[in-house]
């Protein structure tokens, strides 16, 4: 009996649950159905938002195109005066409507929607790129924009009180916008390498891989911007005059910085007026002797060819200070006049700033354009002169004729634009170098690429660079290919093979004795159009070397060490028509990317291949 009462009572417990459970089907359907429901509306929301944001996303890329576009045709020197006035509001308005595009993308992209499916497992990761792209072209594109775009017109378009060349005034309100930016810009580059870098969706992968290469380009620029907007009134003698030594590199006798130090000038500004109070020629700077102490690391590495004596080799390192502080030092010494700070720049940039401003004519009638100052100054000046002292003044001549054609376009409204545009890209490049004699200045001066600094880091670095040992002037001729490969990680480092190969193009005969004459003379026998190089392989802080060849033979060098930078100098001797290549094994501190490449500015451009690589455990 009590069995029977047990299984009574089980099948009335099992009765009674299934009612609940068929009860409560009947009404979990209803709440299934309307959490299929909303799941299916959302991804439907994010769908469509979606396809608008990346409407809106692309409609923002085509205005900053135009925008740029737009920028490039108001800097060309041909603009007309009518077209100049209508462009700044045309350009503020389509920077207005890039603004606008990328802030409604970033609306459609925020919501509960779209937070939840960016942050779905595995799925998400698409959504949450497009996310952050959307957030980073609002920031970027918002009040900052138009009103970078109205400051650099202002800028380019009004000259200062008083006649000046620039407008101070103008460009101290612009340093607070321009700081805001850059830091915008910064920000943005930090959220966009936090994006994930990889997802399942390639397009959206590669979307990512364009904002960061922009942001990358972007903003050094901008931060290039925003440090000369601070510094610029000062150094233009807004508060006092300022006193600039000017040198013109000629890079067909090449130097650690460029080329060897040729004509200079002096440049005197007050209250944004510039002029150029005085030219003079490279002998006139033989006798000076400079009181300046550049420190034991210096001597070791250039004592030997007294560079603080010697005027032709005063810039043999890459660090553009070193040289700045000899050659104020030897004005110093020859004037008795202290300058506040020094100019570089070469025929590359005279051609580049000459684009803009049009030709210059030197007193014989020659016509110094863009196309042709860097041949004449670098080649045929040397067949057209076999005098020295005619030559050396024919060169002067070019300088003091190019100069003066830059300063007048500064003063002209219609060129200025272009000219400001021109000057920007030398800077920013590091082709035209500045140095101040106030520490303040100095010292944000040699964080920007125009500071001209060999960088004290021990971040991955790869410096080719090559001084001319023969006295020749054949560097004109001369090709430079530079591989970094890094390999296997070991115990000790990482494996790195650097090969730099250079190559002689110069014809073996042909050339005016003066571009070949050797002043080395060496006791081995040697053709016309030969030349020999110091070369000097500036590696990573850390960095040891294993093994060393040229053209694989077990080669001599010369150790050093320059700003925690181990250099390895080789004596190159490079034949007509030839080629050597120099080969370094190293082995270097572990690192997840790819070394900063040194730039030494020549008449040709440095070819440089960077391999990846795969990052070091621990590295």
């Amino acid at each position: 009996m009590p069995w029977t009462v047990r299984n009574l009572s089980d099948s009335a417990v099992l009765s009674s649950f299934s009612g609940l459970v068929g009860r409560n089907r009947r009404h979990a359907r209803p709440l299934m159905w309307a959490t299929a429901g909303l799941l299916l509306t959302g991804l439907g929301w994010v769908i469509v938002t979606g396809l608008y944001a990346r409407s809106e996303l692309l409609a923002a890329r085509d205005d900053m195109e135009t925008l740029r576009n737009s920028i490039t045709v108001s800097t060309s020197p041909v603009s007309s005066a009518g077209g100049a006035t209508a462009r700044p509001a045309r350009a503020e308005a389509v920077a207005r409507s890039a603004a606008a595009h990328a802030a409604r993308a970033h609306w459609l992209t925020t919501g509960p929607a779209w937070f939840v499916a960016a942050h779905l497992p595995a799925l998400g990761s698409p959504l949450q790129t497009v996310r952050g792209m959307a957030k980073s072209a609002d920031e970027l594109t918002g009040e900052g924009l138009p009103a970078v775009v109205r400051t650099a017109d202002n800028l380019a378009r009004g000259a200062g009180t008083g006649g000046g060349h620039l407008n101070l005034p103008e460009l101290r309100k612009a340093a607070p916008i321009l700081e805001r930016v850059s830091h915008q810009m910064a920000v943005a580059l930090s959220e966009a390498r936090a994006l994930p870098p990889s997802t399942w969706l390639p397009a959206v992968d590669r979307a990512r891989d364009q904002l960061l290469s922009g942001l990358d380009r972007m903003a050094p620029a901008v931060q290039d911007a925003a440090t000369g907007a601070r510094l610029l009134p000062l150094m233009l003698g807004e508060d006092s005059p300022r006193r600039y030594f000017v040198v013109f590199q000629n890079p067909a006798e090449a130097r650690g910085t460029g080329g060897m130090p040729g004509a200079y000038a002096l440049l005197t500004a007050r209250r944004g007026v510039l002029a150029l109070a005085e030219f003079g020629r490279d002998t006139d700077m033989a006798s000076a002797r400079p009181k300046t102490d550049l420190g034991a690391e210096f001597a070791a590495m250039y004592g030997r060819n007294d560079a603080v004596n010697t005027w032709p080799n005063s810039n043999m390192s890459p660090h553009f200070p070193y040289a700045a502080r000899i050659w104020s030092a030897a004005w110093l010494d020859k004037s008795g006049e202290r300058v506040d700070g020094v100019l570089s720049l070469d025929p590359g940039v005279l051609a580049r700033l000459l684009a803009a401003s049009g030709p210059a004519r030197t007193t014989d009638g020659t016509v110094v354009t863009a196309g042709n100052v860097v041949d004449l100054s670098e080649r045929t000046n040397y067949a057209k002169y076999q005098d020295s002292r005619a030559r050396k003044a024919f060169l002067l001549d070019v300088a003091r004729a190019s100069a003066g054609q830059l300063l007048f376009a500064a003063g002209d409204p219609q060129r200025r634009p272009a000219l400001l545009a021109g000057l920007y890209e030398v800077l920013g490049k590091g082709q035209m170098t500045v140095w101040s004699a106030h520490r303040d200045e100095q010292r944000e001066l040699e964080s920007r690429p125009f500071g001209g600094s060999l960088p004290q880091s021990e971040a991955p670095y790869a410096g080719l660079v090559v001084n001319n040992a023969a006295g020749t002037k054949l560097d004109y001729y001369l090709d430079r290919t530079l591989d970094w490969n890094p390999g296997r990680c070991t115990a000790t480092g990482r494996e790195v093979t650097v090969k730099a190969v250079l190559a002689n193009r110069a014809p073996s005969s042909g050339l005016p004795t003066y571009v070949t004459d050797r002043l080395d003379k060496p006791p081995y026998v040697t053709r016309e159009g030969d030349n020999r190089l110091l070369v000097s392989y500036y590696a990573t802080a850390g960095a040891k070397l294993v093994k060393a060849t040229i053209d694989g033979k077990k080669a001599l060098m010369s150790p050093g060490v320059e700003r925690g930078h181990p250099v390895y100098t080789f004596d190159v001797e490079v034949p007509a028509g030839s080629s050597r290549t120099v080969t370094l094994h190293l082995l270097e501190p572990p690192a997840d990317h790819a070394p900063t490449v040194l730039q030494q500015r020549l008449a040709r451009p440095l070819r440089a291949t960077m391999h990846s690589l795969p990052g070091c455990h621990g590295g």
